[in-house]
């Protein structure tokens, strides 16, 4: 079974779960685990950022970063289709108290035209405050599009005359690193908070790590305590992050390069309508034309296809270290044989 409904379906490989097994390991919420220790200070190298903080999931290293950020009744500006909006269920106003005021982007894109007349008066009390502004690169509902850097410098601009702060959602900013050739630590400078994710393309099990300046990982690590998010001996976890940072980065490239031709094949049916525009990394998102997305998706997946539903009459296919190109031309076969 060929299976592209995400890449947080990878598994670890040989090499990783050997680390996993060798790992060195203490009880973190004393901060003495030394493997977490590693990872959190590679990844802050990384970024260019002071400090930061391993925790469980994209949505809890989200969610902390908001928390810390803002106090309750405060308001996040987002894209309407952000991951922190659509699939972090409802977390903001459960967890913190938060307003998400929404802005429609295009292609998850989002402009400091657009956001400043969104942002609340200081003097107008009946309102809520704005506290962030948020943004995802890459954006997952988009396509997996790439969050121009001249955009987002706009925005620290505004962000800077509005005294706000700015959060960014980097689940797959390796993807947009990779293509780009722009440096983790240049995209971080303009942010005041970033999380990002080692289970997805990097094919880490599990795990997150948020950064930040000092002070504010202080406050990090007392809200993942609060949540829940304490671990003990977690370095077992911690070293697949750490071997995943170290070796699986420059290989997304290939599954960019799986992705256009998936995408480039399907461009070329007219059973299916693709902005081959949007297929800027490893996900590629299209609208069948002759069947329902769930027909599509049943007779893939009875011929050893997994794809997902995109959201608006979409089918979603997302490239991963554990599909081949073997398994891309499969894949196109299958889908040509569905989308009829």
């Amino acid at each position: 079974m060929i299976d592209l409904r995400s890449d947080t379906v990878t598994k670890p490989s040989t090499e990783m779960r050997k680390a996993m097994c060798n790992a060195e390991v203490g009880d973190d919420v004393y901060k003495e685990d030394p493997t977490v220790n590693k990872l959190e200070k590679y990844t802050a190298e990384l970024f260019g950022k002071e400090a930061a903080l391993f925790v469980p999931s994209g949505v809890m290293g989200n969610q902390i970063c908001l928390n810390v950020l803002t106090n309750p009744s405060d308001e996040i500006i987002c894209e309407k289709t952000a991951h922190i909006f659509q699939y972090e269920s409802g977390s903001a106003a459960a967890l913190s108290g938060l307003h998400l005021n929404l802005v429609e982007g295009k292609n998850g894109i989002i402009t400091a035209e657009q956001v400043e007349p969104l942002i609340r008066p200081k003097e107008a009390y009946y309102m809520p405050r704005t506290k962030v502004i948020e943004i995802e690169n890459t954006h997952n509902v988009a396509g997996g599009v790439i969050f121009p850097l001249e955009t987002i410098k706009e925005l620290r601009v505004l962000a800077n005359k509005h005294n706000l702060f700015m959060h960014l959602d980097g689940a797959r900013i390796w993807n947009a690193h990779v293509e780009t050739n722009i440096p983790l630590d240049e995209y971080a400078k303009y942010f005041d908070s970033v999380s990002v994710c080692l289970s997805k393309g990097l094919g880490a099990p599990i795990g997150s790590v948020i950064l930040g300046d000092k002070e504010f990982i202080k406050e990090a690590f007392r809200v993942r305590k609060a949540w829940g998010g304490g671990m003990r001996q977690v370095g077992i976890i911690a070293a697949a992050g750490l071997y995943a940072l170290r070796n699986n980065i420059p290989r997304l490239k290939e599954d960019h390069e799986k992705a256009r031709t998936l995408a480039e094949f399907l461009s070329n049916l007219d059973t299916v309508n693709i902005d081959l525009n949007t297929v800027q990394t490893n996900i590629v998102s299209f609208e069948p034309l002759r069947k329902p997305v769930e027909e599509v998706i049943k007779i893939c997946s009875e011929n050893g296809l997994k794809i997902g539903a995109g959201g608006k009459g979409k089918v979603r296919a997302v490239t991963h270290l554990d599909v081949s190109f073997e398994d891309i031309e499969k894949a196109k076969r299958i889908l040509e044989i569905a989308l009829n």
